[in-house]
């Protein structure tokens, strides 16, 4: 019979969404499961989001839109990224998609020839590596690990830029899966080497801009080094701040060339958002913001909370992360130790007895690029997650 293509042995299924998929199997056959796995912020937009969609479902047109994004749209984005310090930018640099994901595959397809290098820090989101591998890039990543806060150094940077010469350098800020935020200062010393290879592009996926805690900020390159601008892409989303995940809108604003070639990609891949939830998304952006503020605050109180029991369970070290919805503790203490006769030897071990045991789902955290920790995804409701992390500690005491 005739063949696939073969770059779709180099494509997989998101390992996230597996863990989701057995963890909902589990549930679904009776078992008390608390899920900690999958990235979703776990409440709903305002009330004025919907009202805007059902007077466009009344006012549907039933036309085809535009492949970069009604002027409405792109005037509420360009608003966005204006409060958020990234000035300067037209309709001409912006372009919209499917989600944040569908814009990094389209920047992939845009910026990467086949055989290019892309390079970008570990850990990573899960589909940095599936995106790079489906278009058949070269692959770079700079291992973080917990002894360094799961954050890039310039050193590091400026020695991976002069050996490797990738073409794209993407980076995530705030991060997922270690909800670390870089400081202005951080950023600042990063962007003092990246001026020095000018010919990378500069991705920055910061869909969490507006989920940072602790008073540190939202910093970009652009901020300290407006040079840049011509190299760098900056993309976000409406899924994590907005709540509307399975809404699928995302952005991107940077040079024209490349908000051209996503306009023209989304030509041939979707034509267009639909019209009724562009019509959600233009109210999320343009109107009240008390949900996300409201929302921010509580995630930071749930962090407070899932840090204070990690923190007590012996062995185990967590970075504090300043931003989104997650830790990552590194939990390699486990390793070489069993649970009541099941033997843990690595991350997936860890989670695959977490989940039978307890009835707790995690990611392991090989699936970022880092085997010595798991994601706690802590968006669940707070009652959920008190009792969750008691038995995340009570599975480590009962190691033996």
């Amino acid at each position: 019979m005739p063949q696939l293509a073969r770059r779709m042995g180099r494509a997989k299924p998101s390992a996230i969404m597996a863990v989701a998929e057995k963890a909902k199997a589990l549930k679904a056959a009776g078992r008390d499961i608390i899920s900690f796995s999958i990235g979703v912020p776990n409440f709903l937009p305002g009330e004025h989001v919907y009202a805007a969609a059902r007077e466009a479902l009344a006012k549907d047109s039933g036309q085809y839109g535009s492949n970069r994004g009604p002027d409405p749209l792109l005037d509420a984005f360009l608003a966005h990224i204006e409060a958020l310090g990234l000035t300067g930018y037209t309709r001409a640099h912006c372009s919209t998609g499917i989600g944040a994901k569908h814009i990094l595959y389209n920047l992939a397809e845009a910026l990467l020839d086949d055989g290019d290098t892309i390079m970008f820090p570990t850990p990573y989101w899960t589909s940095y590596l599936d995106i790079a591998e489906i278009v058949n890039a070269k692959i770079v990543t700079l291992p973080c690990p917990a002894e360094q806060h799961y954050k890039l150094t310039p050193a590091q940077l400026d020695a991976a830029l002069a050996e490797h010469k990738p073409k794209v350098f993407l980076f995530n800020n705030p991060s997922n899966p270690t909800g670390m935020v870089y400081t202005r200062d951080e950023i600042a010393a990063l962007a003092d080497v990246v001026v020095k290879h000018p010919d990378v592009w500069i991705v920055t996926d910061d869909i969490y801009n507006t989920m940072i805690f602790d008073g540190v900020g939202y910093h970009n390159f652009l901020h300290v080094k407006p040079e840049l601008r011509d190299r760098v892409i900056f993309v976000d989303s409406l899924s994590k701040t907005y709540g509307m995940p399975g809404w699928r809108v995302g952005f991107m604003a940077g040079p024209e060339s490349v908000a051209k070639a996503v306009t023209t990609l989304n030509s041939n891949h979707i034509t267009n958002i639909p019209e009724i939830t562009v019509a959600a998304a233009v109210a999320a952006l343009s109107g009240p913001q008390d949900v996300p503020h409201a929302k921010t605050r509580e995630f930071q109180n749930k962090r407070d909370e899932v840090l204070a029991v990690l923190e007590s369970i012996p062995g185990v070290h967590c970075p504090r992360p300043q931003g989104a919805f997650y830790v990552f503790p590194d939990i390699s203490c486990a390793f070489g130790k069993s649970h009541h006769g099941t033997k843990i030897a690595n991350d997936v071990d860890l989670c695959n007895a977490l989940l039978e045991a307890k009835g707790v789902a995690c990611v392991p955290g090989s699936a970022f690029g880092e085997p010595n920790a798991l994601r706690i995804s802590y968006t669940c409701p707070t009652a959920q997650l008190g009792d969750g992390m008691q038995r995340i500690k009570d599975f480590f005491l009962e190691l033996s």
